[in-house]
């Protein structure tokens, strides 16, 4: 009986990956969509914002699949990417604000725009996870 719990445990585990993967790049495509659409492909405001909201509920779909993903991992998995959450949403929020007092003082010359800061949380958060699984394993 427990073999076929664990058995069944690693298939939600399973399914929930693939899910929360398929909701990652769909998001993923309806964000260049709608960045890239009013550019290349139509010059219509009322598709622009369509897309936009295409990608806000597709954006909703994904989150829901995140919150299944964590239900369904196991709770070290559960802990490393907590922690690994953690720290990203403290180094982001720090550096955010320090880039903003920073700016406002006219201190930096560099423009950060939204890309440098998923750029600065991918970074962060691979890192941490990375660093998780090494304490852990």
């Amino acid at each position: 009986m427990q073999t076929q719990t664990r058995t069944e445990g690693y298939q939600d585990s399973i399914k929930a990956t693939f899910q929360l993967f398929l909701w990652t790049f769909a998001w993923g495509a309806t964000l260049a969509l709608a960045k890239f659409g009013p550019e290349s492909l139509w010059d219509s405001d009322t598709m622009s914002w369509a897309a936009v909201a295409l990608n806000v509920g597709i954006g909703i779909g994904w989150i829901v699949a995140h919150a299944r993903y964590l239900r369904a991992i196991d709770e070290l998995q559960r802990k490393i990417m907590q922690d690994a959450l953690a720290i990203t949403l403290g180094v982001t929020w720090v550096a955010g604000f320090a880039y903003i007092v920073a700016d406002s003082a006219d201190l930096i010359s560099y423009n950060a725009d939204a890309g440098s800061l998923a750029i600065l949380m991918s970074v962060i958060y691979v890192v941490a996870t990375a660093a998780g699984h090494l304490r852990y394993r």
